[in-house]
């Protein structure tokens, strides 16, 4: 699959200001300065789609991008940075729970980690989070340049024990930087579109 089309659809904290659920929406989710942006704009072949920022924390709304007019890529706001307060921690509970409760329309959770550490107890309780609603499934690895390849390997297994995933579970390395492994996650997003449809 290409992208040939994208915008930002709807920028959302509450159920009442999301899209109408008449589309198949693929999910991406991962701790703060995991590089969900960069993989995104990425993934669309736009420099600036997602905001990209140095500062983590930054996406506290969740964002829905209308995709080739087929289906949605939904950016949740990042989990885990340190530096946000309880009540904001709080409130993202809140905002991802009601998002998860109301999407009907939601096909898969596409979960961001960084190839270079060990999944944190945060990305496993995501990762199980996830397991609860049958969304997982998917891992994408970020800034898989910054690896060698013997590392990646190793980091990839590492991944993979930490947070349990099962054989026919799906892990795809990818850089924004270097352009790797979109076409792969692309293909995955396509196939789950797709099969979606013909259901």
């Amino acid at each position: 699959m290409k992208i040939v089309k994208s915008e930002l659809e709807q920028v959302a904290v509450k159920p009442s200001q999301y899209p109408p659920d008449d589309l198949p929406e693929i999910a991406f989710v991962g701790r703060s300065n995991v590089g969900k942006s960069s993989l995104l704009n990425y993934l669309t072949g736009r420099k600036s789609l997602a905001r990209v920022s140095g500062s983590p924390g930054k996406t506290r709304t969740i964002n829905f991008y209308r995709i080739n007019d087929a289906f949605r890529i939904v950016d949740l706001p990042g989990y885990g940075y340190a530096k946000v307060s309880k009540s904001v921690t709080k409130d993202w509970d809140k905002m991802m729970a009601d998002f998860f409760n109301s999407r009907k329309n939601l096909i898969k959770v596409v979960q961001l980690v960084d190839i270079r550490h060990e999944p944190s107890k945060l990305d496993v309780q995501m990762y199980e989070f996830l397991k609860q609603y049958e969304l997982d499934g998917i891992v994408c690895a970020t800034k898989a340049d910054k690896v060698s390849g013997n590392e990646r390997q190793k980091n990839v297994a590492l991944i993979k024990r930490t947070l349990g995933l099962e054989k026919e579970d799906i892990l795809i390395a990818a850089s924004a930087l270097k352009r790797t492994g979109g076409d792969e996650l692309l293909q995955v997003i396509d196939d789950l579109v797709t099969d979606r449809e013909t259901d």
